[in-house]
């Protein structure tokens, strides 16, 4: 049985805190693939980054995506950079996939000065733009649905994610 729910979006979105939000409202399991993939290494993101690559890092994130789509049924937050690859997105069909969009300045904020965060480096802002250039037509691409943050409370997403998955 795929997830109830999976959730896109680029880092400061809130894919995390509103999984955790759904999880608790629908009572079900929440799983986030960043977490599997620290959890499987034993290593933060960023030393993954560091010290083995993003290409290393989007191999590991793949097979992640995989792993959780194929044994999970409850709540799933997927890594910013997990629908880039097109096996990834190839199995989100089918699945009511929710793309969380937030502009760039919700974004930034959110984010701060990206401590942590290995595509971040340099300045933040500009790379924030870059990467919401290139990646928001991918996450309406796999989309059922999408709900725009800018300016709510995880609670209020939360709130409309469950009217429109009644």
């Amino acid at each position: 049985m795929p997830p109830r729910v999976v959730l896109v979006g680029p880092m400061g979105a809130g894919k995390t805190t509103v999984a955790e939000l759904l999880g608790r409202a629908w009572d079900l399991p929440v799983r986030d693939t960043d977490a599997d993939i620290v959890a499987g290494t034993g290593r933060e993101i960023s030393d993954i980054f560091v010290e083995s690559g993003e290409d290393h890092f989007r191999d590991l994130e793949a097979d992640a995506v995989t792993t959780a789509l194929a044994e999970h049924d409850g709540v799933l937050a997927l890594g910013g950079g997990a629908v880039m690859r097109a096996e990834s997105r190839e199995l989100l069909t089918g699945v009511p996939v929710v793309f969380l969009r937030v502009g760039l300045s919700d974004a930034v904020k959110r984010v701060g000065l990206g401590a942590g965060r290995p595509l971040l480096l340099g300045n933040v802002r500009s790379r924030i733009k870059a990467l919401l250039d290139e990646r928001t037509p991918i996450y309406e691409s796999v989309a059922t649905h999408v709900v725009d943050t800018d300016g709510r409370t995880p609670d209020e997403v939360a709130a409309e994610i469950q009217e429109l998955l009644r």
